[in-house]
């Protein structure tokens, strides 16, 4: 059986059209034509992603994202208008794995679906150690994040991003560096993606997400984790 994937969207036709296409590629899907009813069937039947469209008939697909966020780490592809910055901020801010403006091609949809599947199965593979930075904790084979031995809600991009500049502590990564880590495959790089999950991981791993002490901004150049993080 393939991964179940369900399509959360008002359009009948492009629903049935992408059902058909993934169904095609070994998929198994599902589709819901407002937002109650794909959160009832995400509670339901599950599912190992979700395909979100923002313009829904009842419940604004920013929140449904924000309602599965509260209950699940499940990847979630949101849909957004052609051009429109902002909804990707959003979205991406309220904890979706990835984005793709409309209209886009069922193949692009297809790669960008695999990645983020990619990224959620990671959580399952076992690793080899927990890395340790003073007061935070990284649990690879888990897929955790602790602060103060309380676990922290990140996404799987946004653990995977963690993840990747941590095992490069010390090291100055540049934008496309970590695309390049964390997606493993080349796509476009998606406008200031990486630094609205930076903000997110902030957040949850920093005690002053405004002065951050262990992800700091190298201006110009990218990011790095630091290694001596004291006072952190």
């Amino acid at each position: 059986m393939g991964d179940r994937v369900l399509i959360i969207d008002d359009d009948q036709r492009l629903s049935a059209m992408l059902a058909d296409y993934l169904a095609g590629a070994g998929f198994e899907v599902r589709a819901a034509g407002d937002g109650a009813s794909g959160l009832g069937d995400l509670a339901a039947q599950g599912a190992d992603a979700v395909i979100l469209d923002i313009m829904l008939p009842d419940l604004d697909g920013f929140e449904i994202c924000r309602r599965i966020r509260a209950v699940s780490d499940v990847p979630i592809l949101m849909l957004t208008a052609k051009g429109d910055e902002t909804d990707r901020i959003v979205g991406l801010e309220l904890g979706a794995d990835d984005y793709l403006p409309k209209p886009f091609s069922p193949r692009e949809l297809q790669a960008r679906l695999k990645a983020v599947l990619r990224r959620g199965r990671r959580r399952d593979e076992p690793a080899a150690d927990i890395l340790r930075f003073g007061r935070l904790e990284i649990d690879r084979g888990s897929r955790a994040v602790r602060l103060d031995g309380v676990e922290q809600l990140l996404t799987s991009h946004q653990f995977d991003l963690l993840v990747a500049l941590a095992e490069n502590a010390g090291r100055v990564l540049t934008r496309d560096q970590l695309m390049d880590l964390v997606r493993g495959e080349e796509l476009a790089a998606f406008d200031r993606s990486i630094d609205v999950h930076v903000s997110r991981i902030r957040a949850a791993i920093e005690t002053d997400p405004k002065n951050p002490k262990r992800l700091i901004t190298v201006r110009g150049a990218g990011y790095v984790f630091a290694r001596n993080q004291e006072g952190a």
